[in-house]
């Protein structure tokens, strides 16, 4: 069964090095998502990337890069999102936060309150 819901994505765009506190900022950012009850988030790490600066960060150079390009993917409902906003940006010191409207369907098959009968898909509309 396909179940079609509007629902919001933000993208946030930071460094594997930014911290909050004592913390890796992506690992402060995520637990703060779950705290909140948000749907779900994911860290994504990057092999390449640049930003404002133009400074290139790559895997690739012969020394092991301690800031690759790292973004977080968090789903949920506009109003969960905008709720985490203000969290968010007591948070960031910098970085890029995207927003977009997603469709998500839900899969679901057999028994519906089974968590492994449950997987998620984002689509753009």
């Amino acid at each position: 069964m396909q179940l079609p819901h509007d629902a919001v994505l933000l993208r946030i765009f930071i460094g594997e090095s930014d911290r909050h506190g004592r913390h890796p900022l992506y690992e402060a950012i995520v637990l703060k998502a779950r705290e909140l009850h948000l749907a779900g988030a994911t860290v994504l790490r990057g092999p390449m990337g640049f930003g404002k600066s133009s400074r290139l960060h790559t895997a690739k150079i012969l020394r092991l890069s301690t800031d690759l390009p790292l973004v977080i993917e968090i789903v949920d409902s506009e109003p969960n999102i905008q709720a985490f906003l203000p969290e968010l940006d007591r948070m960031l010191g910098g970085g890029l936060v995207t927003l977009e409207k997603v469709k998500v369907i839900e899969y679901r098959s057999g028994d519906a309150g089974s968590d492994t009968a449950a997987k998620t898909q984002t689509r753009t509309p």
